[in-house]
C-alpha cells in the first residue's frame, strides 16, 4: 500500500490555526475532494473534530490516544500510526485502490512523512500565524514533479500553487 499526504501550507509551512485551516479556498476544497474521493484517509482527532464529520465516498481512520472517544458512525479508530496503517490497507484492499490517503494534523504528517511516497501540496502564497505546521520538505528526498500558480476565486483572494512530489528511489 502507498501513502501519500494532502496538505495546503503556508510559505512558512503553517497549516493551522486554533484547530482550522487559515484561508477558504474553494478550488483546493475541490481538489482535496477529488484526490481523497474513494480512498482510505488517516488523520488525528483533531483534524477530524476541525472537518466535524465522516466524509462521503471515503474511509475515516482517525488516530486519538483516547481510548473513550465516542467515534461517530462510519469512523474507524485506531490507537496508534501502525494500527492505523494495518486498518487503511485492509480498507485499501477493500475498495480496490492502492493508495491511503494522510490528511493532517501536523502529528500525523510528522510520523507519516518518511513512508509516504507522494506529496500533493497547495502552497499558498502567504505567511501567517498559526499553531500547526507541516514538516520541512527534504528536497535531498522529495522532487518536485509539477506546479501550477492559481489565483483563487474566493472572496478574499489569494494566489496558490498546486505542487506534486514523489519520493526519489534513492531515498
Amino acid at each position: 500500500m502507498k501513502l501519500a499526504i494532502v496538505v495546503a501550507m503556508a510559505e512558512n509551512r503553517v497549516i493551522g490555526v486554533d484547530n482550522a485551516l487559515p484561508w477558504h479556498l474553494p478550488e483546493d476544497l475541490q481538489r482535496f475532494k477529488a484526490l481523497t474521493m474513494g480512498h482510505p484517509m488517516i488523520m488525528g482527532r483533531l483534524t477530524y473534530d476541525s472537518i466535524g464529520r465522516p466524509l462521503p465516498g471515503r474511509t475515516t481512520i482517525v488516530v486519538t490516544r483516547n481510548a473513550h472517544w465516542p467515534a461517530p458512525e462510519g469512523v474507524l479508530v485506531a490507537n496508534n500510526i501502525e494500527r492505523a496503517l494495518v486498518i487503511a490497507e485492509q480498507e485499501a484492499e477493500r475498495l480496490g485502490v492502492d493508495t491511503t490517503m494522510v490528511v493532517g494534523g501536523a502529528n500525523i504528517y510528522q510520523q507519516l512523512l518518511p513512508r509516504c511516497t507522494a506529496l500533493h501540496v497547495t502552497e499558498v502564497h502567504t505567511s501567517v500565524e498559526g499553531d500547526a505546521v507541516f514538516p520541512e520538505i527534504d528536497l535531498a528526498v522529495w522532487q518536485e514533479r509539477s506546479r501550477e500558480k492559481i489565483l483563487s476565486k474566493s472572496d478574499d483572494p489569494l494566489y496558490f500553487s498546486i505542487v506534486e512530489y514523489r519520493k526519489l528511489a534513492r531515498a
